[in-house]
């Protein structure tokens, strides 16, 4: 390390090494923000400009100025810079623990440890001959194996943090290549130092007693990280947060700890990603958790440890024309073996050619755990030699300023980013749904936790739900106290202004939802004014990917069964949404106790109803009841509505109810899409129907009239929900004369008709408009 080498030259701190600290994370930040507002609109992405921000205040530019080098490099500079980066490592990795998604790991661990795995085979079968080679050059005589172990790293390792920053960056984390490539960056990761940390164990009994004891202290973390939640959110139980203390308390153990096992020769970071990993998921502590420490390792933390990787860095020491060669061989090398390996793995796994190739390029990041091998070697008291230093420190810093702002441009493209599926109807009934639900007040809240309870009855699909919170803004009331004066946990007081208590209430909802089912359900919030929040919903929905969205009907039912218009706004809301919807819509008429409750832990079997009259919409409606009438706990009845002259015979359908499911369906065949129609209804009978799990009925009418005495025929039966499409078929004579009395459109005319109170239907209904793409939309949605 340049720092280390000048500081070892003097004897006395001309300045305050701990003020020179701080002085040089403050010009890191301020010029790596700068270097991000310039580089941003060029595509580029944050790890990138802090780099080049430690670059510049570091040796290779502002460093070469005398008076500054004296300042920033003090005789005892090099432990202050080491211990702040160990602080950000830690606190890094733990929020990267915290924010794994398990699920997914479960699902595709396979998947993703080929793609990490061929890497590290290739890289540990390739360092061989260059560490003979480097053996040649700098004539290494002693400590040849911790010297395998460096070229090993350097050439295996993938910086998780640097691959998910700029995929975080990119907007391109929920989609399925993203994953791949940061799980398979942690898997490599963590791969690498347990392969060092084994072989290094191995090596002298003293190690092998430091990696017990490192074991040990790690799994007492672990231990305690299980533990102090469960008694914080007790204490906790009416605050959405803990108190700072808490929090502090927390974070002091997890510093403990990791400064235990740094101390018996071991690094940290699997320490501290473990501890994130097993960390309890349920309640206001790991909620705490994510909400202080996403901002702060994402705008403090990361920018300082990635600039001062980019201050270590002195370009002069490439200039020797036998470093220059080298440091090019190595770079090569490495991409080279990353790449092919990366290849080879996803040829075997039929990954497209296009993502593979992003995919080797993103695994080629380096900057995190090979930084740590370079500064401290694996065996204990040992120093690299300059040289050897100088080489592996350029090659790191080179290859990851090269290769990122080609991989941030590749990203920004798009083609890698496309938002797929936005229908239920193309989607696999056993593949992972995303839905996002919108809710204003509590009451919306309730509704949603049972319909995400029926989604997530399949087991062998994935649920992946959000509610969202949407909060009106408005004019905010400045405080007259200081920071000081806020009682402990007020901090949070600027934020939980808007929603007020409501809040709170979503939230213990939410939290003894997820103790209840263990079903992960993510809370976000959406603070805007009511003019413009349904493109803050739409721009929501193409980020987190999700397939449908569900909206919350503006009326409400009183206790005299009267419906109720709750919030005008809402409805100017849920058309705006409609009309410009990236995905799916579903409004959801939610009629508490006599509606439709949570399947989880109920005796009782719930009889839901889909009406299917044709068209796109009813499609999706029967796509989202496939969902649903896969839990043991609902029973699904389908009625098809079919023109009474009609020449369409099916001898398969039967009014016969099956034993788990029955299913209500109706559809019309007037247009080019009655075929669309029929395949997708045999489908569904074959698979479901066919096999006992759903009832498929169909009723003959010949217009409105008789469509609407069908109706209510139907609904005399105790249906706890009703699905049904918004547009049906157009033009159709099975609707004539039915939007006479027509009150709300965005519901179509069957759903409007459910929904009134004249037709005395007690049960809570779900109305879907099927997602159609549209240039107006892509203009809508602001990138």
């Amino acid at each position: 390390m340049e720092a280390a080498e000048k500081a070892t030259c003097r004897s006395v701190d001309n300045f305050n090494p701990l003020i020179t600290t701080i002085f040089q994370v403050s010009c890191i930040l301020v010029i790596s923000h700068m270097f991000h507002i310039l580089l941003k609109p060029l595509g580029q992405p944050g790890p990138f400009a802090q780099l080049l921000a430690g670059v510049v205040v570091g040796p290779t530019l502002l460093s070469r100025i005398r008076r500054v080098e004296d300042f920033f490099i003090q005789a005892s500079s090099a432990e202050y810079y080491m211990f702040f980066s160990f602080l950000c490592r830690m606190l890094f990795m733990f929020s990267i623990g915290l924010e794994t998604d398990i699920p997914y790991l479960k699902r595709n661990i396979r998947v993703v440890s080929i793609v990490a795995g061929g890497g590290i085979i290739l890289s540990s079968i390739c360092a061989a001959p260059l560490l003979w080679l480097l053996i040649k050059v700098f004539t290494v005589t002693k400590s040849r194996f911790p010297f395998y172990l460096l070229i090993f790293t350097v050439l295996a390792n993938s910086a998780s943090p640097v691959v998910i920053r700029m995929i975080a960056e990119s907007k391109f984390d929920n989609a399925d290549l993203g994953r791949l490539a940061i799980y398979s960056s942690l898997i490599n990761e963590m791969s690498c130092v347990a392969f060092v940390a084994t072989l290094t164990a191995c090596s002298s009994t003293i190690r092998l007693v430091g990696a017990i004891i490192a074991t040990l202290v790690t799994v007492l973390l672990i231990f305690l990280n299980n533990y102090l939640p469960f008694v914080f959110n007790k204490r906790n139980r009416h605050n959405r947060f803990l108190t700072n203390s808490e929090l502090f308390l927390i974070i002091f153990i997890l510093l403990a700890i990791s400064l235990l096992v740094e101390s018996a020769g071991y690094t940290a970071i699997t320490c501290c990603f473990l501890a994130g990993l097993m960390f309890p998921r349920e309640g206001k502590t790991c909620r705490t958790l994510l909400h202080k420490l996403t901002y702060a390792v994402n705008t403090f933390v990361l920018p300082v440890y990635f600039g001062y990787t980019g201050f270590q860095f002195n370009i002069s020491k490439i200039f020797n024309k036998l470093t220059l060669i080298l440091t090019v061989l190595i770079i090569l090398l490495s991409a080279g073996t990353k790449i092919v390996a990366t290849l080879a793995a996803c040829y075997y796994l039929k990954i497209p050619r296009n993502e593979s190739l992003i995919l080797s390029f993103l695994l080629n990041m380096k900057g995190n755990y090979d930084l740590i091998i370079i500064n401290s070697p694996p065996v204990p008291k040992m120093l690299w030699e300059n040289d050897i230093h100088d080489l592996f420190l350029s090659v790191v810093v080179l290859k990851t300023l090269i290769l990122a702002p080609v991989v941030a441009i590749w990203l920004n493209r798009g083609e890698f980013c496309a938002h797929y599926p936005t229908t239920l109807e193309i989607l696999n009934p056993e593949s992972e749904l995303r839905i996002m639900a919108c809710a204003y007040i509590p009451r919306h809240v309730s509704g949603y936790l049972s319909l995400i309870s029926a989604l997530s009855g399949c087991p062998n699909a994935t649920l992946n739900p959000y509610v969202a919170h949407l909060v009106e803004l408005r004019k905010k009331k400045k405080s007259k106290l200081m920071y000081h004066q806020l009682e402990d946990g007020d901090q949070y007081s600027d934020e939980e202004e808007y929603g007020g208590n409501d809040v709170v209430q979503i939230t213990n909802a939410l939290d003894s939802f997820i103790s209840e089912t263990k079903i992960p359900v993510h809370e976000a919030k959406i603070v805007s004014s009511f003019l413009t929040i349904n493109q803050d919903v739409c721009n929501g929905a193409v980020d987190l990917r999700v397939s449908i969205i569900f909206l919350p009907f503006h009326k409400h039912q009183r206790v005299d069964g009267k419906m109720e218009n709750s919030m005008e706004g809402i409805r100017t809301i849920n058309q705006k949404v409609i009309r410009h919807a990236p995905c799916s819509v579903g409004i959801f008429l939610d009629r508490g106790q006599t509606g439709f409750q949570q399947p989880h832990g109920s005796l009782s079997v719930q009889n839901i109803a889909t009406f299917f009259f044709g068209g796109p919409d009813d499609r999706e409606a029967l796509a989202c009841s496939k969902r649903i009438l896969m839990h043991s706990q609902v029973s699904l009845t389908v009625f098809r509505f079919i023109q009474a002259n009609s020449s369409i015979q099916n001898s398969w359908i039967s009014d016969a109810s099956h034993k788990d499911e029955e299913v209500v369906m109706a559809i019309s065949s007037i247009g080019t899409e009655n075929e669309m129609d029929n395949v997708f209804v045999d489908s569904f009978y074959n698979r479901y129907v066919a096999q006992g799990k759903a009832s498929l009925i169909e009723k003959y009418v010949s217009d409105g009239a008789e469509t609407l005495v069908a109706l209510r025929e139907i609904l005399d039966n105790m249906y706890s929900l009703v699905i049904v499409g918004k547009g049906g078929r157009e033009n159709s004579s099975l609707t004539i004369g039915m939007s006479d009395w027509e009150e709300c459109p965005e519901l179509g005319l069957v759903g409007d008709l459910l929904a009134s109170s004249e037709m005395n239907f007690s049960g809570s209904l779900l109305v879907i408009q099927q997602h159609r793409h549209s240039e107006e939309d892509e203009a809508f949605i602001s990138p």
